[in-house]
């Protein structure tokens, strides 16, 4: 199998089990090994006292965004450490894009960092996440 075609069998796997990430209506634009980009709609029920977007929300699509660009090589991975800056407001009706990139990868250790875009391509919050690679293959042969 090749390597986008592994990367999108993962995470058609991690996607069916991921409730929370169905529930958020995160739909996955690109997947490809290393890489993810995501997307979702903000709607009213994702909002603070502010009338803006709760951070959990650009967390969490940042945090799906990691998850599938770090198991997407094929070997279940879990993270470790995670930050994230909010760096614009996200409102009711914005769609948000998350775009995750591998910038290290060893046997044991990924570091991935994912930006969060709005419709107007501006960005609103650039996360990082370093995750651990056990050895644990999602499709054993």
């Amino acid at each position: 199998m090749d390597k986008k075609a592994l990367a999108e069998k993962v995470v058609d796997t991690m996607y069916a089990n991921d409730y929370f990430s169905q529930w958020l209506g995160i739909e996955r634009v690109k997947i490809e090994s290393g890489h993810c980009t995501l997307r979702m709609k903000v709607c009213k029920e994702m909002l603070n006292g502010f009338a803006i977007a709760h951070g959990g929300i650009t967390y969490s699509l940042a945090d799906s965004a990691l998850a599938f660009a770090s198991n997407s090589h094929g070997r279940k991975a879990v993270s470790i450490e995670t930050s994230i800056s909010h760096t614009e407001q996200v409102k009711e009706g914005d769609t948000l894009t998350a775009v995750a990139e591998e910038t290290k990868l060893s046997n044991k250790i990924g570091i991935y960092n994912i930006i969060i875009t709005n419709q107007k391509n501006e960005k609103v919050a650039l996360f990082k996440g370093t995750v651990y690679r056990t050895s644990g293959e999602w499709f054993p042969a």
